[in-house]
Formats: structure tokens, C-alpha cells, sequence
């Protein structure tokens, strides 16, 4: 029989087990921090109906879109966990509690070209604030404390927190005459960091039609060192940037009671997200040592979740995590901490008799107390065996013999340091908890920032 070569898709991730094992990590503390603040687990299915999805309808979306049938039923893989969560929102608004607070961590799928950096198949790790009609913006101030916690638990320390509101820009844009273009000029700005800004001028004066002593006035304003102050000059000239300005002096005026270092962010005009999408506050989040990669962390304040799906106005903000694509930066750039255990599990038993029963009684004694116990009963070479407990990184070897079982006693090598001891069960248990902990302390993240 001929045989297949393996191979893994391009743009799909596969990890070996110490580094599952980190990214596992990674996953359970978001999920902890998300419950912190009051978020509930969501899971929704990986399929859906294409009609579902693509809602919407057009655009780069169904472009990418994973599409399939199967038998008459048009079927696509969800590209994102918001078309869902507005999809589920919709369908059970009548049994959820509003404001409706969810987190959800799972794999979306994109058709797109894969490279560096940028997968197929990607874990997204979404929280998402739901209101019923109204959304109090406390909740747009509060999400910036989320990403905060959040990063801070991984153990990132350099990264900032950029945060701006899309009504200030369309209230600009509407005040300068620059409503017919907001768009192209949203996305001119948003070259400002790679071309500069005499590029962009260019760009605005001549495809655009702006005036330059127009487009000077909005890029003077959008770099400025202090941008609330700068648009307090502003105020009282348009209804939709007064509302906007004082939706951003309200966050703003939050994150410090919500336990935000001023440090770690920033009032940035140039955020835009979203065109056609986000109605509100919006935030990107950025990694200050490598600005090259981009947000890690973005979202926003959009006005109706599921408008496609039901009549209901469904306010609600939110922000999403690239999980996948963060881990692998993470892991390029080193930042990924070699320390911590991968290990699958605590501690390995090596019977030394040929009656097994004392080595499985022992494993199931260690369990019982919380240790993850594997018992290896291969017949292997010492050598071999104390081999496989070493290239897993497993920190205790327990020897069990005649002797130790005579005594009552076992046999615990501390892998690390080397140390054999030969110890009852209880202080075994002791000791290896002890070691343990010792061992747990630090974060994923190695921030040498």
C-alpha cells in the first residue's frame, strides 16, 4: 500500500505538546479574567446555515468564507464569533438577561492567502457587552480595564491601549466638509503612521479633492500631543462631535478608578475600526517594542448587533483577541516563558516488581491528592525510562522496590535538582505539592519590557 505523506495545511497551526501546553495556559487565564468581570462561557457551533452568516451579505467576507453543501443544505464554517453571538443574541433575546455579558474562546476560519503570521484556522478569544434598547457607557470605559487585567495576568508589561470615539471623527468630518469622502479619508489616515503625514496630505488634497489648508487643520488635530485638549477647542460647532467628545472625556475619566495606568493608554484620533461598523468608542492595542505587528487586541461600541437577524435594537461593545496570531509573535519574539511546566504530568512511577498493584495503588494516592500521576509499566531499559520522564520535563520519578515497598515508603527523585529521597506516602505528597508551586510561579509571558 502506497503511503500518504503527512502534512498540516498551510495557515493551520499545529503545536507540539510543551508548546499546546503554554498556549492551554494562556487560554484558561483569559478565561479566568473574563469571568473576574461578570462575562458567561458561549459556545456556538463551528457551522452554520451560509444564509445565517452572510446575513450581511457580499463584500471580502464571502470571498473567504469556507462554503460547502451538504446533501441541500448550504453550509458555511463562521469566519469570525460576533455573526454568531448576534445570531444566538436574536434567537434566545426572550430567555437572556440584559445587559447580556459573554466571553468566547474558539477557532474561526478564513479563506484567506496564508503567510507569516496570518493562519486559515485561528483561535479568537471575544467579550462582548449586550444591551437590551440602551448600553450604558460605563460599560465602553470598563473594557479597557478587561484588556488591561487580561495582558497583565499573561504577563505583558509594554503595551498601551489606544482609545478614540468614531463620532469625534465623523463630527470632524461633517464640521470640515469632509462628509462625502469620510471614508477614503478614514482610510487615507490610516497610512498615516506607515507614509507620514505630507504623504497622506497629498493623498487628501489631490485623489480627494480636500483643501490643504483643510486637510493641515485635520492633521494637525489628529497628531497633536493632547488631543482632549484639542478638541475642546472645538466644542459647541457640531452635535455629533460634542456628543462624541464627551463620550471619550467620560472613558477616559473611568480608567483610572477601573485601574488603568495612565501609561498604558492613550487618547489616539487615527483609531478609526470598523467603518461601516462601530458607532462609538473604539480601541487597538499595541505592543510598544513591536509596533510592526499591529493590534493584538482591538473593537469597539457598535449601535445594533443583530439587525440583520431581528427588529430588537441591540446595542453592545466589544473586543476581540487574535489568539493564535499572538502566540505566534509571542513565540518568534521569545517572549514565550521556557520556565514554567509543560510537563503532562507531576510525577512518574517506575515499578521495580513484577506485581504491579503497589505502583497502581500509589498512582491512584497521588491522584487522589491532586497530583497528576502517570504509571509507566513499559519494558524499557532503566536508562530509557528515566529518558522518557526527562524529555516530557516530568519533575518527580518515583521508584518503587521490595525494599520501599517493605517500608512502607517510596522512592521520589526531584528531577531538577537531582535530589533522591525516600519518604512515605504523605511526605512525598508534601514534597511534591511544595515543588510544585515553586515551580508555577511566574506568568506565560516573559516581558523583558
Amino acid at each position: 500500500m502506497a503511503q500518504i505523506k503527512p502534512r498540516t495545511l498551510s495557515g493551520f497551526m499545529e503545536l507540539l505538546p510543551h508548546r499546546q501546553a503554554q498556549f492551554d495556559r494562556m487560554v484558561e487565564i483569559l478565561r479566568r479574567t473574563y469571568s473576574l468581570y461578570g462575562f458567561t462561557g458561549l459556545d456556538t457551533p463551528l457551522i452554520e446555515a451560509s444564509e445565517v452568516l452572510l446575513a450581511k451579505g457580499g463584500g471580502e467576507t464571502e470571498k473567504q468564507i469556507y462554503r460547502f453543501t451538504k446533501g441541500d443544505t448550504d453550509l458555511s464554517l463562521r469566519f469570525d464569533l460576533t455573526v454568531p453571538l448576534a445570531k444566538y443574541v436574536a434567537l434566545h433575546a426572550g430567555e437572556l438577561s440584559f445587559p447580556f455579558r459573554r466571553f468566547q474562546i474558539g477557532k474561526v476560519y478564513r479563506g484567506e492567502r496564508a503567510q507569516r503570521g496570518r493562519f486559515r484556522e485561528f483561535y479568537q478569544a471575544d467579550i462582548d457587552v449586550i444591551g437590551d434598547g440602551k448600553l450604558d457607557i460605563v460599560n465602553e470605559a470598563e473594557i479597557p480595564a478587561i484588556i488591561y487585567k487580561a495582558f497583565t495576568t499573561l504577563g505583558l508589561r509594554r503595551f498601551q491601549i489606544r482609545v478614540n470615539n468614531r463620532k469625534v471623527l465623523n463630527g470632524l468630518f461633517a464640521l470640515l466638509g469632509l462628509e462625502a469622502h469620510a471614508g477614503d479619508v478614514m482610510r487615507t489616515i490610516d497610512k498615516l503612521e506607515k507614509i507620514g503625514p505630507d504623504k497622506v496630505l497629498g493623498i487628501l488634497t489631490e485623489d480627494f479633492g480636500v483643501a490643504p489648508d483643510t486637510g493641515r487643520q485635520l492633521l494637525d488635530l489628529l497628531g497633536t500631543e493632547n488631543p482632549m485638549e484639542a478638541l475642546a477647542a472645538y466644542k459647541g460647532k457640531h452635535e455629533l462631535l460634542d456628543q462624541g467628545i464627551s463620550e471619550l472625556e467620560t472613558v477616559v475619566g473611568y480608567l483610572s478608578a477601573f485601574g488603568v495606568p495612565a501609561d498604558h493608554f492613550k487618547v489616539d484620533l487615527t483609531i478609526a475600526r470598523g467603518l461601516d461598523y462601530y458607532t462609538g468608542t473604539v480601541y487597538e492595542t499595541a505592543m510598544l517594542d513591536h509596533p510592526e505587528i499591529g493590534s493584538i487586541c482591538s473593537g469597539g461600541r457598535y449601535d445594533n448587533l443583530a439587525e440583520y437577524y431581528t427588529n430588537k435594537q441591540l446595542p453592545g461593545v466589544g473586543i476581540s483577541i487574535g489568539l493564535t496570531r499572538l502566540f505566534y509573535v509571542l513565540e518568534e519574539q521569545k517572549y514565550l516563558n521556557e520556565d514554567l511546566l509543560t510537563a503532562p504530568a507531576d510525577a512518574l512511577i517506575l515499578p521495580m516488581t513484577e506485581d504491579l498493584s503497589p505502583a497502581v495503588s500509589l498512582a491512584t494516592v497521588l491522584r487522589e491528592a491532586g497530583i497528576r500521576t502517570q504509571l509507566y509499566t513499559e519494558n524499557k531499559k532503566f536508562k530509557q525510562k528515566i529518558g522518557y520522564a526527562d524529555k516530557l520535563g516530568i519533575p518527580y520519578v518515583i521508584f518503587l522496590g521490595e525494599d520501599e515497598i517493605a517500608q512502607g515508603k517510596a522512592a521520589v527523585k526531584d528531577m531538577t535538582t537531582g535530589e533522591q529521597l525516600t519518604q512515605t506516602t504523605a511526605e512525598a505528597i508534601v514534597r511534591i505539592r511544595d515543588g510544585l508551586a515553586a515551580r508555577s510561579t511566574g506568568t506565560p509571558i516573559q516581558d523583558r519590557g
